[in-house]
């Protein structure tokens, strides 16, 4: 997908989902006063943490779409791991205060149960928030963005949360007041999980971890499909933003010419940039065989014999 296109996708996503937390978050908190329901009040700061996370994501995903510069040559991808980490960040915070805010209420002798309007509000939070997730997730990975699907993770935490708080809400109502602020504690727990994890994630990426052994084993033999190409020496990939960037090695025949060398290099690289994964770039350093290595390779030889 070529990157307007993905960042037009993905800001109309962005875009829906700031319009449904402004509404959510409002009408959450006002509701969560009036009906003096903690467990409600904490999943409206949820939600206004999604609403931050989201104008976050908004500019971050501005910044990854820009072209390359000279500071920047292989452009601005990894704008969307800084971002996630961001959103990260956003929700563990949220976690602490949720927690807090409900424990202090806990400490509180005179809890009072919500009002009934509570419980509606949260049916409608876990509706449109799970909707809203399902939405988000799946352009998060047709555009392969890990900001998106964080951001979208944020919609299902807040989906969960109005879970916890309806039930809260609903034990409060049948006598066990306690159960409000229990599920406000309960909330804050299972957003700080989630936070922690897309934290860890935007770490290894900026880590530059490397993709699975599966991924590495097609990026291979993406390569060793090129024609030319005796084998496939070493290879280095490395995670930028929602992009691979591909280092590797290959062995060609040493009684080709340095242009047939280079081209099958370059047939290689063609292979990797037009495979599933979506490739930034592919450094190929190209080697000749040693004569050990062409003849314990009699596959190849039989695959490659009529390009020589």
């Amino acid at each position: 997908m070529q990157d307007q296109a993905r960042y037009q996708e993905a800001k109309r996503v962005s875009i829906i989902s700031l319009v449904i937390n402004i509404f959510l978050t409002v009408i959450k908190a006002f509701i969560g006063v009036l009906a003096g329901s903690t467990a409600l009040v904490a999943d409206a700061f949820h939600s206004a943490s999604d609403l931050f996370g989201t104008i976050i994501l908004l500019q971050g995903l501005k910044i990854a779409h820009k072209p390359p510069d000279a500071s920047h040559p292989y452009g601005h991808h990894r704008a969307e791991t800084i971002t996630s980490k961001i959103l990260a960040i956003i929700l563990i915070l949220t976690a602490v205060g949720i927690g807090y805010e409900a424990l202090k209420v806990l400490q509180d002798p005179g809890i009072t149960p919500p009002d009934s309007m509570a419980i509606y509000i949260a049916l409608v939070s876990i509706i449109s928030k799970e909707a809203l997730y399902r939405y988000t997730v799946k352009i998060g990975r047709k555009i392969n963005s890990p900001a998106v699907i964080a951001d979208a993770w944020h919609n299902r935490s807040d989906a969960f949360s109005s879970i916890a708080a309806l039930i809260g809400i609903t034990g409060a109502r049948f006598g066990y007041t306690v159960m409000d602020p229990l599920a406000g504690i309960f909330v804050s727990i299972l957003i700080l999980k989630t936070g922690i994890s897309i934290y860890k994630q935007a770490i290894l990426t900026l880590m530059d971890t490397a993709p699975s052994k599966e991924v590495l084993e097609q990026i291979r033999e993406a390569a060793f499909q090129a024609k030319g190409i005796k084998e496939v020496q070493d290879i280095r990939v490395r995670q930028y933003g929602s992009k691979l960037i591909v280092d590797m090695k290959v062995c060609v025949n040493p009684n080709i010419t340095v242009e047939e060398g280079h081209g099958a290099a370059a047939r290689a690289k063609e292979n990797l940039m037009k495979s599933n994964y979506d490739i930034q770039d592919v450094l190929i350093h190209v080697n000749p065989c040693r004569k050990i290595e062409l003849e314990n390779c009699e596959e190849c030889n039989m695959k490659y014999k009529s390009q020589d």
